[in-house]
Parts: structure tokens; sequence; C-alpha cells
């Protein structure tokens, strides 16, 4: 009897949450997420970008396309409502993406038998995939300030003109401060590094390692790393430098 109810307690939980405590598992959703939040660097880029456009009857082309998230899927959907069920996915993701590599990493402290890393695997080891985690971190801290500045308001860049859904007026205002625009640029960078590392090694998580295909790997991973980091400094650097008013 106390032999069957042992064996009743150690049953294996469900097969989504077993094969997320392996370290198989884990990388597959660092995987995954990463995909997920790659794609959402790059339309928020493009999104970006329409700083440059011109107005259109008046209104700047970025609140227009601020105006059209907010009413996505609108009769369908409340005004606002298809926005928030993104942006809730978007931060699931991003915990499970920062979960997954904390977990990792305490597996392989506690696989660690003996300190094998010497001079030599140091330097065979690239910048980016050194400074991975470090890069993560800095960028996520970053992100919940923008957040707060720029989407949330909390941290109005100029109380008197800060206004929920003018995107023009408050761009302008928050990157019309230099230790912003340092801040952001310096972000900026870092996702880069960070995504340069992530793109590589994601191919390797989901099983697409080989030595064929690394050139166009690593031409990948360079090329979006470089469009995201150029996409991304770009309309800060505009407006600080007033080529945007």
């Amino acid at each position: 009897m106390a032999v069957t109810q042992t064996v009743e307690k150690k049953k294996r939980a469900p097969f989504p949450v077993e094969f997320y405590r392996s370290a198989v598992g884990k990388k597959w959703v660092m995987a995954i997420t990463g995909l997920g939040i790659i794609g959402f660097a790059i339309a928020h880029m493009i999104g970006n970008l329409k700083i440059f456009l011109p107005d259109v009857d008046g209104i700047p082309d970025i609140d227009l396309y601020g105006e059209a998230l907010r009413e996505l899927f609108v009769p369908i959907f409340p005004e606002y409502a298809v926005l928030w069920i993104l942006r809730t996915g978007l931060i699931l993701m991003f915990v499970l993406h920062v979960h997954a590599a904390y977990s990792l990493t305490i597996m392989n402290r506690r696989a660690r038998t003996t300190d094998y890393e010497g001079p030599r695997s140091y330097i065979a080891a690239n910048y980016a995939s050194r400074t991975m985690r470090w890069s993560g971190t800095i960028f996520l801290f970053y992100l919940l300030f923008h957040l707060a500045d720029f989407t949330l308001g909390i941290q109005p860049a100029a109380p008197e003109t800060w206004e929920y859904g003018e995107v023009f007026a408050n761009f302008q205002a928050t990157f019309d401060r230099w230790p912003v625009t340092v801040l952001y640029v310096t972000a900026a960078i870092l996702l880069g590094i960070h995504l340069y590392h992530g793109v590589w090694s994601m191919f390797q998580s989901l099983g697409i390692n080989n030595p064929r295909f690394n050139t166009w790997r690593r031409y990948l991973a360079g090329g979006l790393s470089v469009i995201l980091t150029l996409g991304f400094i770009a309309p800060p650097l505009a407006v600080a430098f007033g080529v945007i008013t």
C-alpha cells in the first residue's frame, strides 16, 4: 500500500511541464519566444520609422499609425482590446524568455563540476555570446523605463505637453532630452548585440545546425541586428539633432 502511494506521488507532470523542465525544452521556449520578440521588434521599428513620413491632412502619419493600432478589428472587438491582447502576449513571451534563460544558467552552473573555462575558450567565444545575459538584462530594465516614460506617461517627458495618443508630440518631447536619447541609443545597440547571438543560437536550439548553413546564419544574424539597431536609433537621433521638428 505504501509503495503504491509513493508511486502515485511520483507521477509525472503533464508533458508540457516535463518538457519545459528539461534543458532542451527551455532552449525551445527561448527560441520560440525569441522569434516572437524579433517579430515585435521589426514591427515596432517600422512603426517608429513612420516619424519620417509626411503628414496626412495635417495629421502626423505616426499618429495615424498609433490610432490604427488602438482600433484593430473594431467594431468586432472594442477599442484597445486587440492591442492589449497583443501587449499581454508580448509580456508573457518576455517572462518565459527571461525565465528560461535564467533557469538554463542555473542548470549549467549546477552541472559544471570544474571551472573548465580557460583563456583559450574565453577568446574563442564571441563578444555577443559573452555579453548575452547582461545585455538582455539591461535592455529589459530599459524597456520598463521606456514603457513608463513614453507609453504610460508615468515619467512624462514634459507634463504640460504629454498626452496619451499624441505619438509625434510625445516622441519629440521624449527625445528632446539628450540623456534619454543616449539611453535609448545605448539600449538599441545592446539589443543588436543580444539579437546577433540570439538569432545565431536559435537555429541550434531548434535543431537546425549544419555547417553548410553557418554562412547564411551568420549573415542573417548580423544583417538583422544591424538593420534593427540602425532602424531604432535613427528616429531619436533625428529628433535630438533637429532633423525632425
